[in-house]
């Protein structure tokens, strides 16, 4: 983060917003700058990428659904914009250690040991790291004793549009997200790498709630996409995982997706408006 905090100091910050008896370096002005940079992006990034999802691809005949609740858009916005702002208070707090040199982040591929491999080798590491964790806190998630309390509000919305992407309770979102921070503190990883990952991760997390069921064949039974995940919404005890279905074949969670078997929503609206047609 402390490119992207640069960037904001030398454009916004010092010239238009901080007095020159601030410092750039000061902990103070980096954690609220940090805390301003968070919350803007976050909230663009999945307004952004949500709202072109929710236009562009999602199909809004799924509106039409009888598990489609009352508001539900109005609701899903409602949620992600509270949850971010309470997420970004923890974010910061870890954004924070990364720029003051703690975690394991550097600026040059000559600093990587490993060189360009190094760098490649820790996205796949990033991936797969993410997604078991991700996998065993969603499950964690599922308990009885903690669904009620937190996962609860994001499975409100049992057809979810793009914009449910990021509609958690704040703790929920968190600790889903946190395996992202931890991973630079373990493993090396390129600064510039990680920010893409960062943003690659919110999209994926709107791709996935988008309502378009179509993989490619052969990744059907690899990549753990929207047919998946709309499964998850609706059968809740299925399809944990993030990107991949690796650790829900492992844990024994894994279900094909209905819609792939002509038996999601999809399927059900156009059941619905054919009785409503034919009753006509």
């Amino acid at each position: 983060m402390d490119h992207v905090l640069n960037i904001a100091d030398s454009y916004i910050f010092t010239p238009y917003v901080y007095p020159a008896s601030w410092p750039e370096d000061g902990a103070l002005r980096q954690i609220i700058s940090l805390w301003v940079v968070t919350n803007l992006g976050a909230v663009l990034l999945y307004l952004g990428f949500g709202a072109l999802s929710f236009f562009y691809v999602f199909d809004h005949k799924l509106m039409k659904h009888p598990q489609f609740i009352k508001n539900q858009l109005r609701k899903e916005i409602q949620l992600s914009v509270v949850s971010i702002f309470w997420m970004s208070f923890p974010t910061v707090a870890i954004f924070f250690l990364e720029i003051k040199g703690n975690g394991k982040l550097y600026d040059n591929i000559s600093e990587s040991s490993l060189g360009w491999p190094g760098l490649l080798l820790s996205i796949a590491g990033f991936l797969f790291f993410t997604d078991m964790c991700i996998y065993w806190i969603h499950r964690s998630m599922h308990h009885k004793n903690i669904y009620k309390h937190l996962h609860k509000q994001h499975h409100t919305f049992k057809i979810p549009t793009p914009l449910a992407s990021h509609a958690f309770h704040p703790l929920d979102g968190f600790l889903q997200s946190l395996p992202y921070h931890v991973y630079p503190f373990i493993f090396p990883l390129h600064k510039v790498v990680y920010l893409s990952l960062f943003v690659f991760v919110n999209i994926w997390t709107i791709s996935i709630h988008d309502g378009d069921y179509r993989l490619p064949g052969p990744l059907i039974c690899l990549i753990n996409g929207a047919a998946h995940h709309v499964d998850h919404h609706l059968f809740f005890n299925y399809n944990y995982g993030q990107y991949f279905t690796l650790w829900d074949r492992l844990g024994g969670s894994y279900r094909y997706p209905s819609a792939l078997l002509g038996k999601g929503p999809h399927d059900h609206v156009r059941k619905l408006m054919a009785e409503a047609a034919h009753i006509q």
